[in-house]
């Protein structure tokens, strides 16, 4: 009698699963990837990928009922406010259209289970921390700042990842106030940049040429002053950032600090 119950267990488990794949298959696979996307095809989707979406919902929300709770509302009543990914990922796909009407509660609950239940892919996790350790890497190998610490962010990256979150909840003036702070950091920096390419390409073209060290001592000086004003630059970004922000919208941010 038990093996009949277990194997009953098992078998109704097995087709529960199957009818949220089946569901997802036809509500969602249109728009949404369902199976782990190359990093060449993550520029082609027309929306993040299952992997990516329930990758972020989980990072954003620790306990499993919350993270259902969250999705379903989100689903039934999508908001760019409400949403756990990046807001400048948001708009580039957009928000989603509503499923109100479209699905049933019990479908809902079936489709979050089985995407909860299956997303993320231990390979997506891993491809995804690779994209992401090969982008610290290139930021810093192009950095023009002296100090290259993750306690010390980017600041205007930061927020424009958080831009519309509703937890984060910029006011229009604050948004004004930053969009200032942004532009000439990014102007500031990007100036330095250029000047510090050619600076650079000049000193290792006299490495390739076997000259003596002392021929690029200027050169290098030069470097030096440009990287500590790109510095300067830096700090005065997170300094103005954080007078225009509240101490709670800056601990909101800081999770995400370093």
């Amino acid at each position: 009698m038990k093996r009949t119950l277990l194997f009953l267990g098992a078998a109704t488990a097995v087709a529960f699963a199957g009818n949220g794949e089946a569901l997802v298959k036809k509500h969602c696979a249109s728009c949404h990837m369902l199976k782990k996307p190359e990093p060449l095809e993550m520029e082609a989707v027309k929306a993040p990928p299952f992997d990516a979406v329930v990758f972020h919902v989980k990072d954003a929300i620790s306990d499993a009922g919350e993270q259902k709770m969250f999705m379903i509302d989100y689903i039934q009543d999508p908001d760019a406010s409400k949403s756990v990914c990046e807001s400048n990922k948001v708009t580039k796909f957009g928000v989603m259209p509503s499923m109100k009407g479209q699905v049933t509660e019990a479908e809902l609950n079936e489709i979050m289970d089985y995407l909860l239940e299956t997303y993320p892919h231990p390979e997506f996790v891993s491809m995804l921390n690779e994209i992401l350790k090969n982008d610290a890497l290139a930021a810093l190998k192009s950095s023009p700042f002296l100090i290259n610490n993750s306690n010390l962010p980017h600041m205007t990256k930061l927020l424009i990842q958080n831009w519309d979150k509703a937890k984060l909840g910029l006011t229009a003036e604050q948004k004004e106030k930053l969009l200032i702070v942004r532009k000439e950091t990014m102007n500031g920096v990007a100036e330095i940049r250029k000047k510090l390419k050619v600076l650079e390409f000049d000193v290792a073209d006299a490495m390739m040429d076997r000259e003596d060290p002392k021929s690029v001592e200027k050169l290098l000086e030069e470097i030096a002053k440009l990287k500590l004003e790109a510095t300067k630059i830096h700090i005065k970004c997170i300094s103005e950032t954080t007078s225009i922000l509240s101490e709670e919208q800056v601990a909101v941010l800081l999770p995400f600090w370093n």
